[in-house]
């Protein structure tokens, strides 16, 4: 018989406790709460996305299953569905939105030292894309996609360094990918991968703006850009160069932003920059 921890036990353990706690103490997260205390919702969730549950009724009957072994997987409250359902809606989001910031940066400094296979790169990559999620249009009348489905956009943003989830927003499924860089704060000297559907000329600038690097690919239409400008008025404000654009075609097929010049740099035989 075996009768050492159970695996899950295991990983629960790599949690700081001390500092889950003062942040739910922080948000009041359970106050007035006779059972299922954040504690324990958090260790049913981690065990539901741990065993790939598919539901919150999945995961109640598994559990009940084995009641037996609640204790000693460290839950200490009653479980049932009206129980998780309540907990879902009444708990404060921002408690978990901590915790997760808190475990994204354990983890990343468990990797900080690990090599990217990039040669010559050395700093912080991220990659950035989105996933659409489909949900039922009678339960979720309010996730706009379309006339017979709603669905849920997710945008994530993953540290190449270890493949950690670093940022994650949920939009409705008609919001359009690059609308996300409006709600995202860029590392200085990062660099940010992403496909066409991130293109905007005026939000990549933002990340140059902030110091940070991207790398994307072009959106092309009729084998010109849409959107991007064909002449860049460049002005020194407090030793910044200030771009101020029209809107023409021109052509390209990958843009990286490595200095203000580069960034915009096509094809040699078309520059975009006026000297």
């Amino acid at each position: 018989m075996h009768e050492g921890q159970y695996v899950f036990s295991q990983i629960m353990d790599y949690m700081p406790w001390r500092r889950f706690q003062t942040i739910v103490e922080q948000f009041q997260g359970d106050k007035n709460i006779q059972s299922l205390t954040c504690a324990d919702y958090f260790r049913v969730m981690a065990f539901a996305q741990l065993t790939y549950r598919d539901s919150l009724r999945d995961t109640v009957t598994c559990l009940k299953a084995v009641p037996s072994k609640w204790y000693h997987m460290g839950i200490r409250s009653s479980i049932s569905l009206n129980n998780l359902s309540h907990a879902g809606m009444k708990r404060d989001w921002r408690i978990f939105e901590k915790v997760a910031h808190l475990l994204i940066q354990q983890a990343q400094s468990l990797y900080k030292d690990d090599p990217i296979d990039i040669q010559g790169i050395t700093s912080t990559v991220f990659a950035l894309d989105s996933t659409t999620i489909d949900l039922c249009l009678s339960l979720f009348p309010w996730a706009d996609f379309r006339k017979t489905k709603a669905a849920v956009k997710l945008h994530t943003l993953i540290d190449i360094r270890g493949n950690i989830p670093c940022f994650v927003h949920i939009s409705k499924g008609k919001v359009h990918d690059v609308k996300v860089l409006d709600t995202m704060k860029f590392i200085i000297e990062a660099f940010y991968v992403m496909d066409r559907g991130y293109f905007d000329f005026r939000r990549l600038y933002r990340i140059h703006q902030a110091g940070a690097f991207f790398v994307t690919r072009s959106k092309k239409t009729h084998g010109s850009y849409v959107g991007l400008p064909n002449q860049l008025i460049r002005q020194q404000e407090s030793g910044a160069t200030k771009l101020s654009f029209r809107r023409e075609s021109c052509l390209a097929s990958i843009i990286q932003n490595r200095s203000v010049e580069s960034c915009f740099t096509m094809r040699k035989e078309r520059s975009v920059l006026s000297s």
